[in-house]
């Protein structure tokens, strides 16, 4: 009879909590599995993205390879509509901006590398940039390819932004500028860099003097 009371007793006090936080609990319950299926559909979703996007960079590359700059350039507009979210897209717009600027189609190629710019992630902003400022170096936009070169950049590419700023104000003649410039591109660039050696020839083409590497303190 005890057992039948005590259990009475927890029944009674279940009811009387259930009646004061059911509801509330209800929602709970229903608010966390809402999330967990927001959760696992944005994961199919992005995963879903991820391979449709593969594939179609998958079939620019054949039309690269295939020198076929016409449906190259469609599918990167393709990719940049659908996928714009995806890593492959600022990578095609730096593949079909190389496409167009060799198919000698230079306002292609600034359309798809200003794409990179606006919406790549750093890294693949910063190699737009360096390119774009290079394409609007050749058609003399001094000025425009300066701008482009504003704002911070990882620091693994700083010394190609310096370089091309330099040749920018090498072609602007100013040379104490360019000077600056090229010396800021070898204090970041690394020394095992093959392409130091250039920045160093341009550097002293202006009359720039590249200082020697200061030799090893000897130990005490």
């Amino acid at each position: 009879m005890a057992y039948d009371l005590e259990e009475q007793e927890q029944l009674a006090t279940l009811k009387a909590w259930w009646e004061r936080y059911g509801n509330l609990t209800t929602w709970i319950v229903i608010a966390a599995l809402a999330a967990y299926s927001a959760w696992a559909g944005w994961n199919y979703y992005q995963r879903n993205q991820t391979t449709q996007a593969s594939a179609l960079y998958e079939e620019l590359q054949r039309a690269v390879e295939a020198k076929d700059n016409t449906k190259v350039q469609r599918a990167a507009t393709d990719m940049e509509s659908k996928f714009g979210g995806t890593s492959y897209a600022p990578m095609s717009a730096l593949v079909a901006a190389k496409s167009a600027f060799e198919a000698n189609d230079a306002k292609t190629a600034k359309a798809q590398l200003q794409w990179a710019v606006e919406h790549g992630a750093d890294e693949f902003k910063a190699i737009a940039k360096v390119r774009l400022a290079g394409v609007l170096l050749d058609e003399k936009a001094y000025d425009q390819a300066l701008k482009t070169l504003d704002g911070t950049v990882p620091p693994a590419f700083a010394g190609s932004v310096a370089d091309r700023k330099g040749d920018i104000l090498v072609a602007q003649n100013k040379l104490a500028e360019a000077r600056t410039a090229y010396q800021a591109a070898l204090d970041a660039t690394d020394k095992k860099n093959p392409g130091r050696q250039l920045i160093q020839l341009k550097l002293e083409a202006i009359g720039g003097a590249v200082p020697a590497d200061k030799p090893a303190k000897a130990a005490a």
